[in-house]
C-alpha cells in the first residue's frame, strides 16, 4: 500500500496559497447587499400575510354543550293549558 501521507502534504502546501485570504480586502459587495434586501423583502411580506391571516381567526370559543347542560334547558317548556 503506498504512503498516502506525502502526497497528502504535498496537496496541503499547494492549497495553502488559495486558503490565505486578505479581510482587509473581503466585502459583500452588492451582490450580498441584493441577497440581503431580497431576503428582508421575503421576511415583511410573510410577516404582512401572516398578520392578515391572523385578523381572519376568531378566537372567541363556542360554549361546550355537555358543561352547560345543567343551567340552561335545552328547550323551552311548553305551557299546558
Amino acid at each position: 500500500m503506498p504512503d498516502m501521507s506525502s502526497s497528502a502534504a504535498l496537496a496541503m502546501t499547494h492549497l495553502v496559497p488559495l486558503a490565505e485570504v486578505d479581510e482587509n480586502k473581503v466585502t459583500p459587495g452588492v451582490l450580498g447587499f441584493i441577497v440581503f434586501a431580497v431576503m428582508a423583502l421575503a421576511v415583511w411580506g410573510l410577516m404582512k400575510s401572516m398578520s392578515k391571516q391572523m385578523n381572519k381567526v376568531d378566537f372567541k370559543e363556542a360554549p361546550d354543550p355537555k358543561e352547560g347542560s345543567e343551567a340552561v334547558p335545552a328547550e323551552p317548556k311548553a305551557k299546558q293549558g
